[in-house]
C-alpha cells in the first residue's frame, strides 16, 4: 500500500518592502514581522559578496537582501523541509532563484556543500527563548523558530563563525535581554563589534537589538544611539519606514 502523502501547509501570499518581495508562509505557526526585514538591512553586502542565512524559514531575511543588494549571492539553510520548499518558491517567484540558493539542514547537520569560511557576510534570526525558561508555542513549525532546541544561541554563534571567512561579517537579530550572552560568544574571536538598539517608541526599554561583528578584528565594542520603530500614534518612523518600505541600508557607521 502506498504511503499517503502529506497535504501541503495552507499558505498566505504576503508582500515586503513595500510589494518589492513578494513572500508566501504559513498560515499558521511562525509568521514573518519585520526582524528579517530588519536583518537584511543590516548586513554590508556589496554586489558579488556571498551571504549565508542560518535558519532562514521561508526566506524572508534572504529575499530582502537581494531586493537591496544586486548582484549579491545568499544561501539560506533551514531545517523545517516543507519551508525549504516554500523559501524555493519565493526566491523562484521574486526572479532571485540564480541569487538565493535555499537548503535543507540545520546548525549541527548542515549541508555537505557548505564550505566553512567561505562567505563574505553571516547573517541570523535565531530563536529568542532559551528551552529552560519557555513554555514552548503548541505548534511545533512555531516552536522550532522561537525556542531554542538542540543549538542554543552559543552553538549559533560558533558556526556563524566558523562559515564567515577572515574579517568578514556577522550580523544576529535577538532579544535586547540576551545581549550579554550574544556578546560573550564573541569574545576573542570577533571584534568591531557595533549595537544596534531598536527602540518600539519613545521612552520605552529596547526590546531587540541588532549585533553586527567581524571576524578575527580586534577593534573597540560600539553602541549606536539606535533606531526608533513608532510614533506615538503607532505608526512607524520615518527611519524605519525607510527601512521596511524602502529597502534602505541601515547605517552602521
Amino acid at each position: 500500500m502506498t504511503a499517503p502523502v502529506a497535504a501541503p501547509l495552507p499558505v498566505s501570499d504576503d508582500a515586503l518592502l513595500g510589494g518589492r518581495v513578494k513572500l508566501l508562509q504559513p498560515v499558521e505557526g511562525y509568521r514573518v514581522a519585520i526582524d528579517p526585514v530588519l536583518l537584511a538591512a543590516a548586513v554590508p553586502a556589496v554586489s558579488d559578496d556571498t551571504v549565508l542565512d542560518i535558519g532562514c524559514g521561508v526566506g524572508a531575511a534572504a529575499l530582502c537582501l537581494a531586493a537591496r543588494v544586486p548582484g549579491s549571492r545568499i544561501t539560506g539553510i533551514e531545517m523545517q523541509r516543507e519551508l525549504v520548499r516554500l523559501a524555493g518558491e519565493n526566491a523562484s517567484r521574486n526572479n532571485f532563484a540564480d541569487r538565493v540558493a535555499i537548503m535543507a539542514g540545520d546548525i549541527h547537520h548542515p549541508p555537505p556543500r557548505l564550505e566553512p569560511g567561505g562567505f563574505a557576510h553571516v547573517m541570523a534570526n535565531p530563536p529568542y527563548m532559551e528551552a529552560a525558561a519557555a513554555s514552548p508555542p503548541p505548534l511545533p513549525a512555531k516552536a522550532a523558530a522561537t525556542v531554542e532546541g538542540a543549538a542554543d544561541l552559543a552553538s549559533w554563534a560558533r558556526f556563524a563563525l566558523a562559515m564567515v571567512r577572515p574579517r568578514g561579517s556577522i550580523t544576529f537579530i535577538h532579544r535586547a535581554d540576551r545581549l550579554e550572552h550574544l556578546l560573550a560568544q564573541f569574545a576573542g574571536r570577533a571584534g568591531g563589534i557595533v549595537v544596534l538598539p531598536l527602540w518600539p517608541g519613545a521612552g520605552k526599554l529596547a526590546k531587540r537589538v541588532i549585533v553586527h561583528a567581524r571576524k578575527d578584528v580586534a577593534t573597540p565594542t560600539r553602541l549606536l544611539p539606535g533606531m526608533m520603530l513608532h510614533e506615538a500614534d503607532g505608526r512607524f518612523t520615518r527611519e524605519a519606514d525607510a527601512v521596511l518600505r524602502d529597502a534602505k541600508a541601515i547605517d552602521f557607521s
